[in-house]
């Protein structure tokens, strides 16, 4: 079960998206080894295929590797549009959480995008991480940002959005779009 990329397109690494039923997406990530990994490939694999989703779905902000069957712990995200920098996140670790949460209505590519869940998240968190250049990181993050990390290395962890999904509480996209 797959979201299916259209493949190589203008020179892309463009992967095939794993869909909710597929158990490698309820397995733990591996640490990121960087003398035995291909970390460049796999970042730009991501980048590539976020960036097709991006185009394709109009929604969508991050990939986690495992959505594209790496299990390591490998995070890519770049807001739609490419207008700011994007954050590579290897090895995460969320080291503070924020006693205050916030509902939001998750979704994701694993979901096909189809349905959103009315999850809770931690409205700040801080994250301790390398980046591509081995560059270690400690950021905080907050409100949109906290929620979208907490996703993405919830994947790391072989946890998927629906596991978080408050009373069960799923809507459509359709009818996610209607909302204020």
């Amino acid at each position: 079960m797959a979201l299916r990329a259209s493949g190589k397109e203008s020179g892309l690494a463009v992967k095939t998206v794993l869909l909710i039923g597929n158990k490698t997406l309820r397995r733990r990530s591996a640490e990121v080894d960087f003398t035995a990994d291909d970390v460049k490939g796999w970042i730009r694999d991501m980048r590539d295929t976020l960036h097709h989703l991006q185009g394709v779905h109009k929604i969508g902000r991050a990939l986690a590797a495992p959505q594209i069957g790496i299990l390591k712990r490998i995070i890519y995200m770049e807001p739609p549009g490419g207008g700011e920098k994007a954050i590579i996140m290897i090895n995460p670790r969320i080291t503070a959480r924020s006693p205050e949460t916030f509902m939001v209505w998750d979704s994701c590519y694993c979901a096909g995008l189809a349905f959103f869940g009315h999850t809770e998240r931690h409205k700040h968190i801080t994250v301790e991480y390398v980046d591509e250049k081995q560059n270690p990181i400690a950021a905080d993050f907050h409100d949109d940002l906290s929620e979208l990390f907490q996703h993405e290395i919830d994947h790391l962890e072989g946890i998927l959005f629906t596991d978080r999904t408050i009373n069960n509480r799923i809507i459509m996209r359709s009818e996610y779009e209607k909302l204020p």
